[in-house]
């Protein structure tokens, strides 16, 4: 059911505006709002706060029918999930009842600030610093590459708590805290529509509760957010494998050349199978990894593995479906040349290909 209504919905409200809205780069906060109407923010929030605890099978069906008709909507909704999720897993009581309401409503957005100029793949390199005084925390550096920044109601931001260790946590940082700014906004290859922007901290205060966990915690939560990350990614791809597959099997079939359409020459065909193979491997191994959370079992290395094959093979399929359509393919009004340019981002964000193989092999090697 969850399925069907995105499938209509997709197709008919988020469609027929995706090219505008990539072309001119501007934010589509409407869709935004009509997604939070419809409860997409809560699907994996508990109902006792606010969300439909729908699962996370229901999720990666519902981010790959929005991806499917716009990748830049349904990043902004996978990213609200890198909030949500550990704010579930450790926040305390209080935290929960006081966050996770607006953001499973939709009423404001999350954003999640991990990375740096300096630290990416590597989170032991980060730099910003988070020093107690008194009842507050005063955090002092930048964020980079921060999806929904400039939209966020909050932040869940890692940053050092120890100039004499690794020690880092994880803090709650409202966004109308003082000492906050958005910095440059990113003018990006791909995903235009998507708000990317620096974070830049400069003495800013949070109290002590806005803490999340313990102290010294912070790249346990970070890690754990991005195992359920890696699975919003995995779908966003396969939802675009599937733009790919229905976009290069109609144009194949309209398009004539030597005298037949070009869906009956063996190289053409050899394409379209390929990606409808890939398809179908990328939903399995999301649905896979999605229903091992519903599970409550441990899905670190399913989520990698689906997060590694969707992403890296959404660009092969982009690939593919732009050269099934020649020419008009490389033509900024054909969808396809949108989801080339969007596919590419997949193999970096939320961990790098490179990443996901060590991640991987680490978790081979531990059994």
């Amino acid at each position: 059911m969850i399925r069907d209504m995105l499938h209509d919905y997709a197709r008919n409200d988020i469609e027929p505006h995706a090219h505008d809205y990539n072309e001119s780069g501007e934010y589509p906060e409407s869709i935004i709002k009509e997604l939070g109407g419809l409860g997409l923010f809560g699907m994996m929030v508990p109902e006792e706060y606010g969300g439909s605890n729908a699962g996370a099978v229901s999720y990666s069906l519902a981010l790959q029918e929005i991806a499917y008709s716009c990748a830049s909507v349904a990043v902004t909704l996978s990213v609200t999930n890198l909030t949500t999720d550990p704010l579930m897993k450790f926040a305390s009581e209080e935290q929960k009842r006081r966050f996770l309401f607006p953001l499973a409503s939709g009423e404001y957005l999350g954003a999640f600030a991990l990375t740096e100029p300096g630290a990416g793949s590597n989170p032991s390199e980060i730099r910003t610093q988070a020093v107690k005084k008194g009842k507050n925390y005063i955090i002092n550096g930048s964020k980079q590459f921060i999806t929904n920044g400039s939209h966020a109601g909050i932040f869940i931001l890692i940053a050092r708590t120890s100039k004499d260790k690794n020690e880092f946590s994880a803090f709650i940082v409202p966004a109308e805290s003082r000492g906050l700014r958005i910095g440059r906004k990113e003018k990006k290859m791909g995903l235009r529509a998507s708000d990317t922007v620096e974070v830049i901290l400069e003495d800013c205060a949070v109290p002590e509760n806005c803490l999340i966990g313990r102290r010294g915690m912070g790249i346990r939560i970070a890690l754990s957010a991005l195992d359920s990350g890696r699975i919003g990614i995995a779908s966003q791809s396969t939802g675009m494998i599937k733009a790919c597959l229905d976009e290069a099997l109609r144009y194949a079939g309209e398009r004539r050349q030597f005298n037949k359409p070009i869906i009956r020459h063996q190289s053409i065909q050899n394409m379209i199978s390929d990606i409808a193979t890939e398809y179908e491997a990328a939903a399995m191994l999301a649905w896979s990894a999605a229903s091992l959370k519903d599970s409550g079992m441990k899905f670190t290395k399913e989520a990698s593995i689906a997060k590694l094959f969707a992403s890296e093979a959404v660009n092969r399929c982009a690939y593919r479906a732009l050269q099934v359509f020649g020419g008009y393919g490389y033509i900024s009004d054909n969808k396809v040349e949108r989801i080339y340019r969007d596919a590419r981002v997949t193999t970096i964000y939320e961990g790098t290909s490179e990443v996901q193989r060590m991640v991987i092999a680490r978790e081979l090697q531990q059994g």
